[in-house]
């Protein structure tokens, strides 16, 4: 199954306007008024990448396929919403599903636009959102202990083991801070998920403004302090877009993006980056393969041996791995060719052992 990336926030900052951009799709409505996604709304996005380009001029190819992740289109949350208000508690049952969180957040001022709060207030936007994922989870540690500590006293070791991690959660989240940031060791890190809590999903903030802003944002009050609200009290990254002109962007051709993009001071797309921040936010990477067919980029968890890598591209290719023969992206851009970085000595036989890394140019030699 492919990992997801879920779209938060509050009512009318943008999440159905910038799915819609990601998605280049109107699968999501995006209306002027609370509540107006219900049900989530999901759709495959391309994950950026330059290097297939260049990868497929090398191979001679003209295909080129990209890596791909989910996101997932949530209705907005409002305060209150761990005690079921705005319908609450079937909003954070979605985000419960996702891998990872993307927060959109209103940093712009437009009088036509309604504002849940009433004002725009970036930083206190996000603290709303937070705490009611804290809130929802601190009801779930208390759950989860009272089932755990009935099993524990049967001497369920890994019941006990359950019990010591959620009473050292319960302080944590009574003071208003997200699981992610409790100190825990290495047992604890790698427990941690199984209690599937909202607040320890890795967060990306995303700040949404006006079109005119976008290539110098420095003066945007509302950015500059959600972004160091977001490094310092969740230690969690952020990137700026403008959700309205991606939206209008999705409608054109490249050429056309390229030129528009240009024309306003901006070298990039906001939701390239955005997406990237996604796919290595969700812990994943790309490995490549080139050939007369095509150039493709294979999604990797990070950590995953060659053989794991071998079966991301087929599952039997896991069982009957031999060897990888593999370079670096950029060595392999130097040399020219896979023969010249052959010749050159760049291409490498690794084994069963092998980590992989992002970039990786690859040839898996297996049994038949």
């Amino acid at each position: 199954m492919m990992l997801q990336s879920g779209i938060v926030g509050l009512p009318n900052v943008g999440k159905s306007t910038l799915f819609n951009a990601l998605t280049k799709s109107r699968k999501a409505e995006a209306a002027n008024y609370p509540f107006c996604t219900i049900d989530p709304n999901v759709g495959v996005v391309q994950v950026p990448d330059d290097r297939l380009t260049r990868l497929a001029k090398i191979a001679g190819t003209q295909t080129i396929i990209p890596a791909a992740i989910e996101m997932v289109d949530i209705a907005g949350l409002v305060a209150g919403a761990s005690k079921g208000e705005g319908l609450g508690n079937k909003f954070l049952a979605n985000v419960r599903e996702v891998d990872a969180i993307v927060h959109v957040v209103r940093c712009f001022e437009d009088e036509d636009i309604i504002h849940n709060m009433g004002r725009v207030d970036p930083v206190n936007d996000a603290e709303v959102i937070l705490t009611e994922l804290v809130l929802a989870d601190a009801d779930s540690v208390s759950s989860q202990l009272q089932k755990n500590a009935k099993k524990a006293r049967g001497n369920d070791k890994d019941a006990e083991a359950n019990v010591a991690l959620l009473e050292k959660l319960i302080p944590h989240l009574d003071e208003g801070k997200p699981a992610n940031l409790l100190e825990m060791d290495e047992d604890e890190v790698k427990r941690l998920p199984s209690f599937c809590l909202l607040s320890s999903k890795p967060m990306l903030y995303a700040c949404n403004v006006k079109e005119d802003e976008l290539a110098d944002f420095s003066t945007n009050v509302h950015v500059t302090n959600l972004r160091n609200w977001a490094a310092e009290q969740q230690d969690a990254d952020s990137c700026v877009i403008s959700a309205k002109m991606e939206e209008e962007l999705s409608e054109l051709g490249e050429d056309d993006v390229a030129e528009y993009l240009e024309a306003i001071g901006v070298s990039d797309s906001g939701v390239s980056t955005l997406i990237q921040s996604s796919y290595n936010l969700l812990g994943l990477a790309s490995f490549l393969t080139a050939g007369e067919k095509e150039a493709r980029a294979w999604t990797f968890k990070k950590g995953m041996t060659a053989p794991q890598c071998a079966g991301v591209i087929h599952t039997d290719f896991e069982k009957s791995f031999i060897k990888a023969e593999v370079v670096s992206y950029d060595e392999l851009l130097e040399a020219g060719s896979m023969q010249a970085a052959r010749e050159a000595g760049k291409l490498r036989l690794e084994g069963k052992e092998y980590i992989f890394a992002d970039g990786d140019v690859t040839l898996f030699k297996c049994n038949a």
